[in-house]
């Protein structure tokens, strides 16, 4: 296994640390993006304005104040997600409630992406873009897929408001014609834990593999853990594990980063990049 090291992750989890015991907000959804470029956090200041363009026109942040952390000067943006997530839980129980990762991680994946030679990234269960959007500012082709009307109204209006044009598409993923795409070095971001996301998973891959060319040079990115789900009566399922198996996948890399979840705990989240093995 491939566990990445990249500077830019460590920075941001350095920060997440301090963050989870210094900040002052009072909303349960709320995160950091650095004011200007330092040497824990390398991020040019073009990408910095774009990300914060994300947060500023983006209607599920309703506040925001400046701080430091770890000598970081910092905008803490808070936002509340309920109104989405209660439209998002609609859907079929096999498809993922909206519920995003931090937006400085979202373009650590979309430069790990790059990094690992894709040139598409897609998001499936794209929530409000903000994986896709910081695909299109890593100079990847992006696209987000995402079956909740709300929340395809809702990145519509953020790519027209920051001028970011993403690839949005209305539709269910596991039904989704990946063909008239026309990829050919694509990565797919699967959304849900291992837990309850392993129906997403199985279908909107089984799916995008009906594609010939897909079937030698398609990624797929998770979220959450592949260690052994200790209540598991089969003890061959290793989280992700059996997913990875089934579809001869290995893994590439691994990125550790925060998210929303995990924003006032010790851990974060993994997300495990994969590619078909030859």
């Amino acid at each position: 296994m491939i566990v990445n090291r990249d500077g830019l992750a460590e920075g941001i989890i350095k920060l997440k640390a301090d963050f989870a015991r210094n900040s002052q907000g009072t909303s349960y959804m709320r995160e950091p993006i650095p004011l200007e470029t330092s040497k824990l956090l390398s991020i040019e200041e073009s990408a910095l304005e774009a990300l914060h363009n994300f947060a500023k026109n983006n209607p599920i942040y309703f506040d925001w104040y400046d701080s430091q952390f770890l000598g970081v000067k910092c905008r803490v943006y808070e936002g509340d997600i309920n109104e989405y997530w209660l439209g998002s839980i609609k859907h079929d129980s096999g498809y993922q409630p909206f519920y995003p990762t931090w937006i400085l991680s979202a373009y650590v994946l979309a430069l790990a992406s790059r990094r690992l030679g894709f040139r598409q990234i897609i998001d499936i269960g794209s929530g409000d873009g903000r994986v896709a959007y910081c695909g299109k500012l890593a100079g990847l082709e992006a696209y987000g897929i995402e079956i909740d009307e709300d929340l395809v109204m809702l990145q519509k209006k953020i790519a027209s408001a920051t001028r970011i044009q993403f690839d949005i598409r209305s539709g269910d993923a596991t039904k989704f014609n990946y063909r008239s795409l026309h990829l050919d070095e694509p990565i797919f971001f699967i959304s849900g834990l291992p837990e309850m996301g392993e129906m997403l998973a199985n279908s909107a891959i089984a799916n995008i593999l009906t594609v010939p060319e897909l079937k030698q040079s398609a990624g797929f990115a998770f979220m959450g853990s592949h260690s052994l789900r200790k209540y598991a009566r089969d003890l061959s399922k290793w989280g992700w594990g059996k997913v990875m198996a089934d579809y001869r996948l290995h893994v590439a890399d691994v990125v550790t980063l925060p998210t929303h979840w995990t924003s006032e705990q010790m851990m974060d989240t993994p997300y495990i990049f994969t590619k078909i093995s030859s």
